[in-house]
């Protein structure tokens, strides 16, 4: 087991991360392992037996936030991609992520790595020593996906690194540390609703999912069952084959009323005033972000030929 930390850091760790750890993990558990009825159609249609089952897997990403002081606060992640064969992560795409996520959240940065797991591995220390360029000191954020019905903690683990003496050899080692669940407004409004998203029955999401689609798609086989009938009532009323009741065709008749009248020329005219005003707030918002980022260029123009000038003196008045 891994030592206390000592470092007196206080961690401020937000439900996002937490989410963002386990829809990861959730999708590349799913993609490696699809639903038996997936797994049964590609058996049909190929000659291999038995679907080779691919044991629980690993994900990998980086936590940023914001370090005041003495308090490190973490407030989002995004993935990484990780080569199983050199237990090295893709710096190149590490580096376009974290240029993205710097123009998006100019405060935040690079905190740290989470990955899952039921305890830190000694080859976690290679890819926390690889980020050591990016931030000297590190935070291991570790998501324990398997289900215990009688652990109360949430199964988050933050790791840091220490130097510590063995055997007279100078080592990293991860000491885990405590932390308390920081969260604002946004967070508890989806928090909120990822809770009422859960089954109240025991059953999965994926069986809630699965039957919320189903009931649907009988709702709607059942209307087109219906309005087929319908319709051939009214052609062999037409026909002569069955007498006319005048009652069921005002009834059929109030129905098609309540329909939207698609071929008019006056759901014509709306429909192109409603384009071309959605056409012409794209086209603001165009200008605008062009707008903005010119101010942000002439900016840093005259922030450049402020200093050149103050560096040479007096200047040619153009």
């Amino acid at each position: 087991m891994a030592p206390s930390s000592s470092s007196g850091l206080t961690f401020k760790l937000h439900p996002l991360v937490i989410v963002n750890i386990s829809d990861h993990y959730t999708r590349v558990k799913t993609q490696l392992n699809p639903p038996p009825s997936v797994c049964a159609t590609e058996n049909a249609s190929s000659n291999n037996g038995e679907a080779m089952l691919q044991p629980n897997p690993r994900v990998y990403g980086c936590v940023i936030g914001v370090q005041r002081g003495r308090t490190v606060e973490i407030f989002n992640s995004f993935e990484l991609l990780f080569d199983p064969s050199t237990e090295t992560l893709d710096r190149s795409f590490l580096e376009k992520k974290q240029e993205l996520y710097k123009k998006v959240f100019p405060d935040f940065y690079v905190l740290g790595w989470y990955s899952t797991g039921s305890d830190a591995e000694e080859s976690d220390m290679l890819i926390h020593k690889a980020l050591m360029d990016i931030n000297e000191s590190p935070v291991y954020v570790l998501l324990n996906p398997a289900i215990n019905h009688a652990q109360k903690d949430l199964p988050v683990t933050i790791y840091e690194s220490e130097l510590h003496v063995i055997d007279g050899i100078p080592q990293l080692i991860f000491a885990h540390t405590s932390y308390t669940i920081e969260t604002v407004e946004a967070e508890r409004i989806s928090v909120d609703h990822v809770a009422h998203l859960k089954p109240s029955d025991g059953g999965s999401a994926a069986t809630q999912l699965a039957a919320h689609l189903t009931g649907i798609h009988s709702a709607i086989k059942m209307l087109n069952s219906r309005i087929r009938v319908l319709h051939q009532y009214l052609a062999a009323m037409e026909k002569g084959d069955i007498p006319c009741e005048n009652s069921l065709l005002r009834q059929v008749s109030s129905l098609l009323r309540r329909l939207p009248a698609m071929e008019s020329e006056r759901f014509h005219d709306n429909f192109l005033m409603e384009y071309n005003d959605k056409l012409l707030v794209t086209y603001l918002a165009m200008i605008t972000n062009c707008t903005s980022t010119m101010n942000e260029m002439v900016d840093k123009f005259n922030i450049a030929y402020d200093r050149n000038a103050r560096r040479g003196g007096r200047t040619a008045f153009m």
